[in-house]
């Protein structure tokens, strides 16, 4: 089964490019960020003859979530426990050969910090903290698939200087992800490679692409019974080089289910 993680920034900005990929990769399921669509306007028609059902937690201009599965999608919840006008979270069984959890997410930027806004990320990381806890009870393959909007360690970024006083990389951040990962989960891009220059995103401004001046943001974190399915990774880079991109590209795992 390969699921992948994608911030789109805007589904009909990059409708085209993501039916590209999709034809490329085929990835059994995929999690979407920003689709930045209400669930009514979101734009089904594109993926007609791709096979994927569609499940999205939309908001209009802003945020919205979505999972698209080549394998059907039952029991969809909406939304974290308790309240919440932020499109942020969305999950789904999925069934292969056995039924994987897909908890699709998009965590707050935080941004400026201090002050509300990074009040709101570290209340939404705990928050999540308790919803994997009860997931985790149920000792199933579950995956949390987004853009995490937290770079783990120096080494996620190659200029980690830039990123000392950003919501991203505060030590709070850090700490509360630290928290959700240290319930049992796994780093899937972790597990299969130490290396630095790992990035899934590189910002619009400042030549950061051709520059290579990337951090790593959207990460695939597996429970235990995941973990142990595990036979693949990939991080689709080249697509941040192609026509009207997106500023994310696709982080992508191969689970044997």
């Amino acid at each position: 089964m390969k699921i992948a993680t994608f911030n789109i920034n805007g589904i009909k900005a990059r409708a085209e490019a993501l039916v590209d990929w999709l034809r490329e990769a085929e990835p059994d399921v995929v999690c979407l960020q920003e689709i930045k669509s209400t669930d009514d306007t979101f734009p089904h028609e594109i993926f007609d003859g791709l096979g994927y059902t569609i499940a999205t937690h939309g908001q209009k201009s802003f945020n919205g979530v979505a999972i698209l599965s080549r394998l059907g999608l039952e029991d969809v919840v909406c939304g974290l426990p308790g309240e919440d006008e932020q499109a942020r979270w969305i999950e789904a069984t999925v069934v292969g050969r056995r039924a994987v959890r897909i908890c699709g997410l998009y965590l707050p930027n935080g941004n400026p910090a201090p002050g509300p806004k990074y009040d709101y990320k570290l209340a939404w990381m705990e928050r999540m903290r308790t919803r994997v806890q009860e997931l985790l009870h149920a000792e199933e393959p579950v995956v949390f698939a987004g853009d995490y909007n937290i770079i783990p360690q120096d080494v996620d970024a190659a200029k980690p200087e830039q990123w000392r006083e950003d919501a991203l990389a505060l030590p709070e951040s850090r700490a509360a992800f630290r928290r959700i990962v240290n319930l049992g989960l796994t780093d899937a891009l972790r597990a299969r490679t130490t290396a630095p220059g790992q990035y899934t995103f590189w910002d619009y401004q400042a030549g950061a692409w051709p520059r290579n001046n990337g951090i790593r943001i959207d990460h695939l974190l597996l429970s235990p019974q995941a973990a142990d399915l595990l036979r693949d990774l990939g991080v689709d880079k080249e697509i941040r080089g192609r026509d009207k991109p997106s500023d994310h590209v696709p982080v992508w795992i191969d689970l044997d289910a």
